[in-house]
């Protein structure tokens, strides 16, 4: 059973929830109704108007006034509610999203579409980078508490877009064990992090590699050597955090040996390019214009995936990088498998490899999957036996 935090806990309450969701209501989809409907009329009512020498006729007069009068009487409503539940919610009262899965799933799914824009204008739904722990934020002041059996052999999850640090417990039916559980059976010691995977991805890499500093300054244990492991847009937020200058005595990023990117769109991704030219071509026509501007309220994150990080951002000279792609297909060379990928990554976008023959990994190690979608490389056997070499 869930214990709500008493009123006045840090975090989100889903009374905040609810405040966002009337203000999205509002401006997406009562203003969308709103526009699309006035688009169309005057789309029907130009071509009637040539019946009455050009001029509004009563009908279209009173449909505006009555249609007018109804969706500013619905976004007044909304808004009201929106300003009334922030002010409740800033009393503290009411349960936090933080204390249970649901909560964490939803806070971390509107993180990765807007998670800039809350930033900004609700910075208390805005999720911080931190290590986590039991579904709470790990205190770096408090490492060896939360690590009482740390080693010097630490390997660091990243999880994707709209992720958080529980996505890497999916499927242990299939496998009987995670990746994180494996290793600790290592020896290594597992740190998941959860990060807003709706900011961009250099200022995620910022963030991430202040973390990892404090992480390895903080550790209970001298850190010997670092393994970073990033699902999807997780790997190119590693790739970022890698290329961050420091004036560290003890730089984090020389302790990093290992770095396996599962999924990565090194490269971009085509489904970010897609929402990106389908927000542009629904602009050009007033009845399908508000259908644009809902997508354009895709996160920085979002808009990063759609080329990537090429060239300008380095690999780490001491690592050795190991490249995960899946497709739905057996083969990867099947046409079906190349084009689709994973539903979300293609092949060559995972092993950072360009149409030209460029790869932005020389002597990486790449490893394909077959049968398996996206999410399936959070916990699949082949990558489990893959890990057993690469982090023995």
């Amino acid at each position: 059973m869930t214990v709500s935090s008493p009123p006045g806990a840090p975090g989100p309450t889903y009374l905040d929830a609810l405040s966002l969701l009337s203000e999205v209501a509002d401006e997406l989809v009562v203003r969308s109704v709103r526009d699309t409907h006035v688009a169309w009329a005057d789309r029907v009512h130009a071509v009637a108007r040539p019946a009455t020498g050009g001029a509004a006729s009563v009908p279209e007069r009173l449909h505006r006034g009555i249609a007018g009068a109804v969706y500013a009487g619905v976004s007044a409503g909304l808004r009201a509610a929106s300003v009334g539940l922030d002010a409740v919610a800033a009393t503290g009262v009411g349960p936090r999203l933080e204390d249970g899965p649901r909560g964490r799933f939803v806070s971390s799914a509107v993180n990765g579409l807007i998670g800039d824009r809350l930033l900004r204008e609700r910075p208390q739904m805005a999720i911080p980078m931190a290590v986590r722990s039991g579904g709470r934020d790990v205190p770096l002041d408090g490492l060896a508490e939360a690590f009482p059996a740390a080693t010097g052999k630490v390997v660091v999850f990243l999880h994707g877009l709209c992720e958080n640090e529980s996505y890497w417990d999916r499927w242990r039916e299939r496998t009987g064990t995670t990746y994180g559980e494996a290793l600790a059976g290592r020896g290594w010691t597992p740190v998941f992090l959860r990060a807003n995977t709706g900011l961009g991805l250099r200022e995620n890499g910022v963030a991430l590699a202040a973390l990892m500093q404090r992480l390895v300054d903080g550790w209970p244990v001298e850190v010997e050597q670092l393994a970073l492991v990033g699902h999807s847009l997780g790997g190119l937020v590693v790739r970022a955090a890698g290329a961050v200058a420091t004036e560290a005595e003890r730089p984090w990023t020389d302790l990093v040996r290992e770095v396996v990117t599962l999924g990565t769109p090194h490269l971009g991704a085509p489904i970010a390019w897609g929402i990106g030219h389908g927000s542009r071509g629904l602009g050009r026509l007033p009845e399908t214009a508000a259908f644009g501007r809902i997508l354009d309220w895709r996160s920085v994150g979002v808009h990063d995936l759609v080329a990537g990080l090429a060239h300008d951002v380095p690999p780490l000279p001491h690592a050795r990088y190991r490249l995960v792609a899946a497709t739905l297909t057996r083969s990867q060379r099947h046409p079906v498998g190349d084009v689709v990928g994973d539903l979300l990554v293609r092949p060559r976008s995972a092993y950072g490899r360009d149409r030209g023959g460029r790869t932005l990994f020389p002597g990486a190690e790449v490893l394909h999957v077959g049968r398996t979608d996206h999410f399936g490389l959070l916990n699949h056997p082949e990558v489990h036996r893959a890990m057993e070499r690469w982090l023995p």
